[in-house]
């Protein structure tokens, strides 16, 4: 049985978490600095951006899990810490401070950034809050380290899920960010996991890498791959199952486990969407295979015609099939059915590729709802898919107009 429970990050054994204000922001009354730390060494693995500029912390955070061990994260908010002169640099040295404030060892801190590119940024902030955030730590600061990663977000992303393994209970905590320049493909996009399953790192490694092509790269706010995407998990196994090392029960439900709670994560990110009213969903069916299910449907969720029709409440449905037949994808698009629905109930809107008569009041009804989902049936494999994102509005162009000034 699996449910979810409170406490995000901190819900796994033996995690602590705090955030603080350290100055890296000018809003002074907006923490910037997070941390979260294992009572012990972890097995860890992560996913990065596909961008070819990179945060300089991805590349130290690289650097350090060669090893495949760790036992913090630190991360700040407004400056990504890219395309920096120095940029490398000051993530080591920020690494080294918590690992001296902590008595690790430096490569076993991992550390991200996220806010406004290409802007300087000094140690001073580090020096000052590295020592507040580890004074702050706290079993229970899952929900102080969720705010402190936040940039445009308007709502907190901090989630958890219990579950056994070999009798076992164990735990999976996330926090996450994200509400433009979102278009992972492994926003600004972060997310922080922790477990105390017992699991290696190439275990924990493959069932990453795996869940988030069904996850957080099936989501789109604004079509914009951000520089600093980084997906991270900690796995202390202080929940005393007999450590995972190879693909089996324990590892699919842990899998599951894991898949839950990423999958929630992408649809808060989705919703959290900078200046949306809406969320979108994709659902695909009917595919040759996963990957042209996953590609087209998230074609759909990108294209900017669709997620303003969504926004203008419009059935506009060719839209739809236009972002379809754009794909990337070989598939037979003739038969293809597509229905909108929401908790104002549904309609067809599209049948073999085809307009159908349908209400245009019901479809107004059922697109004025907060979330909507585009059912699609391609009708040619058994094969299926989801897609998450958001409508587009005039609120997006003003957040992002003077969004560095």
């Amino acid at each position: 049985m699996m449910q979810m429970i409170n406490n995000g990050v901190c819900a796994p054994k033996g995690f602590r978490a705090s955030g603080v204000y350290c100055g890296i922001r000018k809003n002074r009354s907006k923490s910037d600095l997070a941390l979260i730390v294992s009572d012990t060494v972890c097995s860890a693995a992560a996913v990065f951006t596909q961008n070819k500029i990179k945060g300089a912390p991805i590349f130290v955070m690289q650097k350090h899990l060669e090893n495949g061990t760790a036992q913090v994260m630190i991360c700040n908010s407004g400056n990504a810490n890219t395309c920096n002169t120095g940029g490398v640099e000051l993530a080591e040295q920020t690494c080294e401070l918590v690992a001296k404030q902590l008595g690790i060892v430096t490569t076993d801190v991992m550390v991200a950034s996220t806010g406004v590119i290409g802007v300087p940024m000094t140690i001073e902030p580090f020096e000052k809050g590295v020592p507040e955030a580890v004074q702050s730590l706290s079993y229970d600061g899952s929900d102080l380290a969720a705010l402190a990663i936040m940039t445009t977000d308007t709502v907190k992303k901090e989630l958890a899920i219990e579950f056994e393994i070999g009798g076992k209970m164990c735990h999976i905590g996330s926090i996450a960010k994200g509400s433009g320049m979102i278009n992972p493909n492994m926003a600004t996009m972060l997310c922080f996991i922790t477990t105390d399953v017992a699991i290696s790192a190439s275990m924990l490694q493959k069932a990453l890498s795996a869940d988030v092509q069904d996850t957080f790269n099936q989501i789109s706010v604004d079509g914009d791959t951000s520089t600093n995407d980084t997906v991270f998990i900690m796995a202390n196994g202080l929940a005393g199952n007999h450590t995972i090392t190879k693909e089996g029960k324990d590892f699919d439900i842990f899998q599951t486990a894991l898949h839950i709670i990423n999958a929630a994560q992408a649809k808060l990110i989705a919703k959290d969407g900078e200046g949306a009213t809406k969320i979108i969903e994709c659902m695909l069916k009917g595919a040759p295979d996963v990957q042209t299910a996953r590609t087209i449907s998230k074609s759909v969720i990108n294209s900017s015609l669709v997620k303003t029709a969504m926004f203008g409440e419009d059935a506009n449905w060719g839209r739809v099939l236009c972002a379809m037949g754009y794909a990337d994808a070989e598939f037979d698009i003739s038969n293809s059915d597509v229905f909108l629905k929401s908790s104002a109930g549904e309609i067809q809107v599209c049948q073999n590729a085809q307009g159908v008569n349908f209400s245009e009041e019901k479809a107004k009804e059922i697109l004025s709802q907060k979330e909507i989902i585009i059912s699609i049936d391609l009708k040619c494999g058994t094969a299926s898919a989801m897609a998450w994102g958001c409508d587009l509005t005039y609120d997006y162009v003003k957040i992002n107009g003077d969004y560095r000034t």
